[in-house]
This record gives C-alpha cells, sequence and structure tokens, in this order.
C-alpha cells in the first residue's frame, strides 16, 4: 500500500463507517446515535479529528457520567424527592433491590474502566454490540462501561476454571 493510499484509507474509512452508522440510526429512528454520529463526522469534516477525538475519548465517559448523574439527582435539587422518600424508600422489598442492583452495575461499571483501560481493543466488540443493542433492540448506549465491566467479572471467573 502507497503512502496516499493508507492516508485515503485513514481519511474515508472512518467517513464510510461513521457514515453506515448514520444510516443505521436513521433507520432506526436512534436520536442519540444520529446526533454522537453527526457530530463526529462534522469535526472530521472540519479536520478538528486529531485534537478533539482523543480528548474525547479520554474524558467522554466521565462527562457521560457526570450528565447522567446530573439527571438522576435533578429530581433532589428540584425538591421532588426528599429525605422522607428516602426513608420510606427502604421498606419495601424492590427499593432493597434496587439498592443492591444500584451497589452491582457501579461496582460492574468499575471492572469496566479496569478491563478497557488494560485492554483496549476490547472496545470495538464492545462498541458493535451497544450499537446492535441501541438499534435492534431499542437500547440505551451506556452499554460499553457496564459491558466492560460484565466481560471484566466474566473473564475473572473465566480464569478460575481455566
Amino acid at each position: 500500500m502507497t503512502t496516499l493510499e493508507g492516508a485515503k484509507k485513514v481519511v474515508y474509512e472512518p467517513l464510510l463507517f461513521l457514515g453506515l452508522l448514520l444510516v443505521i440510526a436513521l433507520i432506526v429512528k436512534n436520536q442519540s446515535l444520529m446526533i454522537a454520529v453527526g457530530v463526529l463526522i462534522v469535526l472530521k469534516l472540519l479536520g478538528m479529528d486529531s485534537k478533539v477525538f482523543s480528548f474525547i475519548q479520554g474524558k467522554g465517559i466521565n462527562w457521560g457520567v457526570t450528565i447522567i448523574t446530573i439527571a438522576v439527582l435533578a429530581p433532589i435539587a428540584s425538591g421532588d424527592i426528599g429525605f422522607k422518600d428516602l426513608s420510606s424508600a427502604f421498606k419495601t422489598p424492590y427499593a432493597w433491590i434496587a439498592l443492591i442492583s444500584g451497589i452491582l452495575v457501579a461496582l460492574l461499571a468499575k471492572g469496566g474502566v479496569v478491563l478497557l483501560a488494560a485492554d483496549p481493543h476490547i472496545t470495538t466488540a464492545l462498541v458493535l454490540g451497544t450499537i446492535l443493542a441501541v438499534t435492534i433492540f431499542k437500547g440505551v448506549a451506556v452499554g460499553p462501561l457496564i459491558g466492560a465491566g460484565i466481560a471484566y467479572v466474566a473473564m475473572k471467573i473465566f480464569e478460575i476454571f481455566k
């Protein structure tokens, strides 16, 4: 492959891939995926990708977690949820199930961060799985971190029985 062919591949392959994802997002009417892909395409076309993409990759998950946390805490800030609601929530079995689930998900996400830092090539499979879940099953794209956490736990279990 010549240098020119390599350069074309670096420019066109990501745009082709993103274009395919945009078409899928439009077909399944997934607004989050449309916006995400659209922003990345615009940044790529403007030539900002070399500077911005590595920054987004490094900080994006933290930004996403922060935005989700703000959304979850908004009812507390607005006064819709108060101490009375908190104390009464622990009186039902479902509340305890939710509490334990929240703890487990946070621990899984922690394992996901460890796995993605140690084995970044796993990201490709996780992203593909997330895209499939979002597009086919109308899932929500918080999957890579939790998916990585589940994969981390599964890999640790696999190592025990290996």
